[in-house]
Parts: structure tokens; C-alpha cells; sequence
């Protein structure tokens, strides 16, 4: 095996050794104006240099394929072939934008911005994509945590941002809010395979910048969708996994017809018997775009949706079981008329989404340009269950009378639906020059819901009928926001950035909800949302920034089921530093999130599987964040991130034994004090690359109370993923494999649970206050793999 290895790198050695030294140079400018201290390398080598005073550089490299990187706070990329001396300028003006990015300016922030932040490219996606949701890509970024209840990363899974649930994360697909407007969370398995369809991913930690939607209360995730494409291609991808987990997916794009329209398209079929017994996956999904382009005006049109077919896997398994039977699924238990204990084979969510968007950019003179988009999204579906010994009059039906007998509870299917329309008017304008970048925008949406049941078959069914409602209620929704920003260079080391948003909600609702309550609500929330900061470069290595920004935002449907009607306040402080060298840079950064009567969860489930939440008062967040890219060699590089926290609810009070009691200061839930991530890449040339990935979560409590029932482990996994893309094959432009196998050690974790207190009398008469919890197993070792073939 040593001489195998020593052979090897021998090979390598020797081969990069007998490899032509060229030379690419050229000078990089800003607006015409050289630009001095630019880092200049190429990717996957140790070669790198920065500009001189006159904004010149040069490198040298062995023939071959190169991506070489131009970063300047922005970054620029270009594919390079080099079998001989090159040639580049390049002009750093508005580097990291393209016509796509434009859609989405107002809502994100560059590399100078003192809004902590990450961005995930879709080079990254790419390498990880086998059918897996965005939340699970995700979690290589700093203070992410993600989840999925089927264990396997397909179906309903979620994430959390510095403790904060995925209510409080901020989504936007292209500027339009994707949270549901109602629960306020993010249902990815209603858009499956989105992720090969999305160009870029920007995640910015705390309050960020000014974005559409419902309050960032951890994090603002904002995915950018496929960018335009001048070139024709179709792809064909297929995987396949542990689970029974398949995936087929088609792609295409014409190119540029005419000079001046592309089409793009997709079509995704994803399966998999998941981990979770009969927690299976059935999921579709399309995504259809056009662009026109001509002179200054850009206009992007597409349509994108999923259908989700999931076996329920809400309900947990307790510790007892976890040790005897990991995979058991609880959700469609009944006994049969003999006794046997059996399963309903349809106990599923059946959820239908679709969206149509389209933004018009406007470049009305150099600095000045407009955006309009407008979203429609229709949304319905509904979740099926089998009840057992059901009250038939809660269901709106009579009791049956047979044989002198009255029969008042009934074996029964029924469907509690949803079905929603979303509508949106978003327009901004900006302004931009080497001093000043200005932008401002108003938002309007109106959201509208039916909520209802149904019972679909029932063992005694009187005279009802089919689907004849036993609940109906309705939720309305209207948003407008104004924002205005803008970033001021003062001169070459210190700029000034400023954000300020209003934000006005009207939520109504009527009717019934799903346990037969009235429900009426009728409130308005006006929000003023100032932000502020500032960025010093103390030298071409060397960036500062601090920063404020408050957010408020409005209680959800449950929470006014639940009697919370006040709003939730954050005061967001950030401080950090970003060290550039060369090809190798660290970002630091510390925060202070404090907040007013913050929604936090109490660890219990409702019926529906949905977290329960319960106002703190006081609570705060302080954490340390580190991350960082560190090219080690031509052959290594290394991508670590650490978050240290300290998460405390100040004066907590809790009902506990028939009395509340102040229990000072407690753990907020769901909020491990250690987050920390790495991937250890091993590049030996352009086309080929290993992946070591680790991820490490420290023990959390799933309640507020600090019980040691509520005690969730910490875990600590690793995941191997291998891309290879063989060129020059005869028939196809090329052919990717990748290969992931996920938890490469078997180790058994559970990513989430729930806790729960109840109530009951001891021998004396006492009330006492009893304990449970619910956990949610992951996967063992498993596997993906896949070929993508492209035209």
C-alpha cells in the first residue's frame, strides 16, 4: 500500500513537474481606473498573486484548464483554457453581478457589506445534488443546523439558523417570500429538486439587510434560480440510493435564439422508501423559464411547482423505543376487529404548489436601473388520516342507530385541506456609481386561505355525505413594505451603510379551526425596521465591519390559537472581521441578538405535527462565529466552521405543579451552545474531486425548562462525497459521477425531537407536573450515486 502511494504521488509529482510553464497576465481596473491589491489565483492550484500599484499581474501555470479568481471584496471568475501565453483584462465594476443578480440586488449584500453572511454557488450545489432538500445542502454553513423527519434528507425536512427554527428564517426565491404566509415556516418538500434549478444561494446570519416577507429572526436564505444561459445544453441526470431513493431528472436550455430570448426547463421525479418505516417520498416537480434581453431591458418569466406525496413521519418514537426499534413509525396505527394491530397504507400529505413569477430590470441610464416583479402562487393539498373510535358528532355526523344500539363513534378517513392563493407587486429602483450605491422599494402581497376537513369514508356514516365539511375557517393576509438603503464610500478604506424599512400587516381570519374553535382575529402591525453600519479595510488583507439592525414581527395563525397577540422584537449587533490572503481567507464574527417576548418553542408538537411556541419576555443570543477557506496546497484545501453561543431566556416562568414559577435564567431550545462543520477537499486535478465532510452539533435541550428529560444528544457525523466529470467523451459535452455516502461511521443520532410536560394528581391529591419526549432517528451509513449526462 506505501509503495502504491509513494508510485502515485511520484506520478503526480512528476507529471505536474514535466507540464509547460505558461504565462497569463493582464491588468484589472475598476470603471477604466487600475485597481491595486486584487487577489488574483487559480482555483484548485497554489498559485496566486495580488495586483501591483498600476493594477497589473502575472501568473504562471502549467497548460492545461484553469478557473482563474479575481477578488476584490467582489469576486469575479473565468473559465480559462491555457496551451499558451493568455492575455486578460479584467474590470471589477459591479464584479459579482450578473443580469440575473440584478433581480435580487436590493435584497443582498456583497463581500464589503458589513451583514454577516455566506454564499453557497451553485458549484457548490452541484456537487452534492442527488435529490437531497436545500436544508440538507446547507448544512456545511456556519450556525446551520438541519433536520428531516423521514431520515434521509428526502421529504419534509428543515433548518435552523443559530438556534432559530425555520419560522424565523426568512426565504425569498428571486425577491418573492417563500415562508407560508399563515405558519410562517418553509415547506421545501413542495418544491423537490429545486435545487438544480437555483444559481446561487446567499445566507445571511441575524437580522441581514432589508428583505420581503416575515421578519429574519435567525437568518435570510435567498436562492437566485437558474441564470440565464447564451449556450445550448440538455442534461440528463439519474441517482440512486439506500431507501429505495431514486431520482430523474431532465434539463435543457436553447441557448440564445435571435439574440435575445433563452429558454430553460426542468422536470424531477423523486422516490424513496425513507429510513422512518413507510415514511416513503412520491415527488414531482417542474421548472419552466424564459428571458429576453435587449439593449438595457431584461425581462425574466418562468413557472416553477411540485407535487409532494409523503408518508407521515411527525409523530416521533419515545426513548423506549428509540433503543428497541429505531425505525418505528407510529402514524397510522389502528387495531383491526380482530385485535391485530395494523397500519393505514395511506396515512399522507398530498400538497400541490405552483408558482408564477415575473421581473422586468430596466437599465435606464448607466447608474440608474429599475426592477418590477409580480408572483402568483397557487397552493393546495391536504393531509390524510385514519381515526380509530372517532366521535361521530365532532365530525358533523349523526349517530346511527342500529338494532336498538346508539352508535356515536366510528373507525374513519378523513382530510384536513388547505388550499391558498398568494399574490405579489414588487418594485425597486437603484441607483449606482464608484461612491454610492442607493436602492429603494416597495412591496405589496395579499394572501387569502380556505382551512377545512373532510370526512372521505366512515364504518357508520348516517346521512352524511362525501366530503361534507366538519370545520371550515379563512385567513387573510395583506403586507406593504417600503424600504430605502444605501452604502456610502467615504474613500478607499471606510464605507457607511444605512437601511431603513416600514412594514405594515393586516391579518383577519374567521370561521372554525381544525379542534372547532372560532377563531377570529382582526390586527394590524406597523413595524419601523433601522439598520446600520459600517465597513473599514484596514489593508488589502484586512476588513472591519460592525453593524445594527432591529426586526419586528407579527404572532402566526397558532400563536393567536394559543392567545399570543403581541409582537416579537430583536435588537441584532454584529462585529467582524474578514482576513483575505490570496486564495485563503477567514471571516469572524460576534453577535448579540437580543429580544422582547420572543416566540420561542416549547418543545411540544400540536396534532398536526407543527411546533408549539410560547413567549420568553426577555431572552438574548451572544455567539462567536468563525469560518473560513484555506487552500493548503495544490492538492488540499480546507473549509472549517465554528459557532460558540451562549442562549438564555432571562426570567422564565412556567407552569410546573399546579402553580407558575420563575425559573430565572434557562437554555432556550433548540439551541446548541457548539455548531462546528468542515470539509477536507482533496483536488488532485480540475475534474476530479474528494470531499471529507464533518459536521458536529452539541447537546441541546428541546424545552425551556432545563429538564434533563428535554436533554437531546449531541452528535457528531461525516460524509464522503466524490465528483468526477469525464471529458471528451464520444456523444456527450461530458459526463459527471458523483457519489455521496452519508454518516460514513453508523453513527445512530437523532437531529431533533420534541418535549412535553402534563399534568396529573398524585395519591394525595396534588397536582404534579409529568414529562415525555419524542425523538427523531437519522439514517446509519447510507449511500447516493449518480450520473449526469450532458449534451
Amino acid at each position: 500500500m506505501k509503495t502504491k502511494l509513494f508510485l502515485l504521488c511520484t506520478i503526480l509529482w512528476g507529471w505536474q513537474s514535466y507540464s509547460q510553464n505558461l504565462k497569463v497576465e493582464g491588468k484589472v481596473t475598476d470603471q477604466g481606473n487600475p485597481l491595486s491589491g486584487v487577489s488574483v489565483y487559480a482555483k484548485s492550484t497554489n498559485s496566486g498573486t495580488v495586483t501591483d500599484d498600476s493594477g497589473n499581474y502575472q501568473l504562471m501555470l502549467p497548460s492545461g484548464e484553469y478557473t482563474l479568481v479575481f477578488k476584490y471584496g467582489n469576486q469575479r471568475e473565468f473559465d480559462i483554457k491555457l496551451y499558451q501565453n493568455l492575455t486578460l483584462d479584467v474590470d471589477m465594476f459591479k464584479a459579482e453581478e450578473s443580469l440575473d443578480e440584478v433581480l435580487v440586488q436590493a435584497f443582498r449584500v456583497d463581500a464589503d457589506s458589513p451583514i454577516t453572511h455566506s454564499n453557497f454557488s451553485k458549484a457548490e450545489i452541484e456537487e452534492r445534488n442527488l435529490g437531497q432538500d436545500i436544508p440538507i445542502l446547507l448544512n456545511v454553513l456556519p450556525s446551520v443546523v438541519s433536520t428531516t423527519d423521514a431520515g434521509n434528507g428526502i421529504g419534509y425536512t428543515s433548518i435552523r439558523v443559530r438556534g432559530s427554527d425555520a419560522s424565523r428564517v426568512n426565504v425569498t426565491l428571486n425577491g418573492i417570500p417563500y415562508n407560508d404566509q399563515e405558519s410562517q415556516g418553509t415547506f421545501w418538500v413542495n418544491l423537490p429538486d429545486f435545487a438544480s434549478s437555483t444559481e446561487n444561494i446567499q445566507l445571511q446570519r441575524g437580522v441581514g439587510t432589508s428583505t420581503n416577507g416575515s421578519g429574519a429572526f435567525g437568518a435570510s436564505l435567498n436562492i437566485l434560480t437558474e441564470a440565464k444561459n447564451d449556450k445550448a445544453n440538455a442534461e440528463l441526470t439519474n441517482s440512486f440510493g439506500s431507501f429505495g431513493t431514486r431520482r430523474h431528472t431532465v434539463e435543457f436550455g436553447t441557448g440564445l435564439l435571435e439574440d435575445n430570448f433563452t429558454f430553460t426547463g426542468r422536470l424531477s421525479q423523486i422516490k424513496s422508501d425513507g429510513y422512518i418505516d413507510r415514511a416513503f417520498s412520491d415527488l414531482k416537480s417542474y421548472f419552466l423559464q424564459g428571458t429576453f434581453q435587449d439593449g438595457g431591458t431584461y425581462i425574466k418569466a418562468l413557472t416553477f411547482g411540485g407535487n409532494n406525496i409523503t408518508y407521515q413521519a411527525w409523530n416521533g418514537i419515545d426513548r423506549e423505543t428509540l433503543e428497541n426499534d429505531r425505525t418505528f413509525n407510529p402514524s397510522g396505527q389502528y387495531t383491526d376487529e380482530n385485535g391485530n394491530t395494523q397500519f393505514y397504507d395511506n396515512e399522507v400529505d398530498n400538497y400541490k404548489q405552483d408558482h408564477y413569477q415575473l421581473h422586468w430590470n430596466q437599465k435606464l441610464t448607466p447608474n440608474w436601473s429599475t426592477n418590477l416583479s409580480l408572483n402568483y402562487t397557487y397552493g393546495r393539498g391536504y393531509f390524510e388520516q385514519y381515526e380509530e373510535d372517532a366521535d361521530l358528532s365532532f365530525h358533523e355526523i349523526d349517530p346511527v342507530s342500529i338494532g336498538g344500539e346508539t352508535i356515536e363513534e366510528s373507525d374513519l378517513i378523513r382530510r384536513r385541506w388547505l388550499d391558498n392563493d398568494y399574490y405579489v407587486v414588487n418594485a425597486t429602483s437603484s441607483y449606482s456609481d464608484s461612491q454610492v450605491d442607493f436602492t429603494s422599494g416597495l412591496f405589496y402581497s395579499y394572501y387569502t386561505n380556505d382551512h377545512f376537513g373532510e370526512v372521505i369514508w366512515s364504518r357508520f356514516a348516517g346521512n352524511s355525505e362525501i366530503r361534507d365539511n366538519y370545520y371550515f375557517g379563512t385567513g387573510t393576509k395583506q403586507e406593504f413594505t417600503v424600504f430605502s438603503k444605501a452604502t456610502i464610500k467615504i474613500n478607499d478604506q471606510f464605507s457607511l451603510f444605512g437601511d431603513l424599512q416600514g412594514r405594515f400587516v393586516h391579518y383577519e381570519t374567521s370561521g372554525l379551526t381544525s379542534d372547532k374553535v372560532n377563531l377570529l382575529v382582526d390586527e394590524q402591525f406597523n413595524f419601523f425596521n433601522p439598520k446600520a453600519g459600517a465597513t473599514f479595510r484596514v489593508n488589502e488583507e484586512n476588513q472591519l465591519y460592525a453593524s445594527y439592525g432591529r426586526a419586528q414581527r407579527e404572532p402566526r395563525r397558532t400563536d393567536f390559537e394559543n392567545g399570543i397577540t403581541n409582537p416579537e422584537i430583536l435588537d441584532d449587533f454584529e462585529l467582524g472581521w474578514r482576513l483575505d490572503f490570496g486564495p485563503s481567507s477567514i471571516n469572524t464574527n460576534l453577535y448579540a441578538m437580543l429580544y422582547k417576548d420572543q416566540m420561542v418553542l416549547t418543545g411540544a408538537l400540536d396534532d398536526v405535527g407543527a411546533p408549539i411556541r410560547e413567549t420568553s419576555g426577555e431572552s438574548y443570543r451572544l455567539g462567536l462565529e468563525i469560518e473560513a477557506d484555506l487552500r493548503l496546497n495544490q492538492l488540499f484545501s480546507l473549509r472549517p466552521n465554528l459557532t460558540l453561543s451562549r442562549n438564555k431566556n432571562v426570567d422564565f416562568r412556567a407552569n410546573l405543579n399546579g402553580e407558575v414559577q420563575n425559573l430565572g435564567e434557562t437554555n432556550i431550545s433548540y439551541s446548541p451552545e457548539i455548531i462546528a462543520a468542515n470539509q477536507l477537499i482533496f483536488h488532485p486535478f480540475q475534474d476530479f474531486q474528494v470531499n471529507f465532510i464533518s459536521k458536529y452539533v452539541g447537546e441541546q435541550y428541546m424545552g425551556n425548562i432545563d429538564s434533563e428529560v428535554s436533554l437531546l444528544d449531541s452528535f457528531f457525523t461525516n460524509d464522503l462525497n466524490i465528483v468526477y466529470e469525464w471529458n471528451e467523451v464520444p456523444l456527450f459535452k461530458s459526463i459527471v459521477f458523483t457519489g455521496l455516502v452519508n454518516n460514513v461511521f453508523d453513527v445512530e443520532y437523532e437531529s431533533n425531537g420534541y418535549f412535553f410536560t402534563f399534568d396529573f394528581e398524585n395519591e394525595q391529591g396534588q397536582t404534579q407536573t409529568g414529562q415525555g419526549a419524542g425523538f427523531y432517528p437519522q439514517a446509519g451509513i447510507n449511500f447516493l450515486v449518480g450520473a449526469t449526462l450532458k449534451f
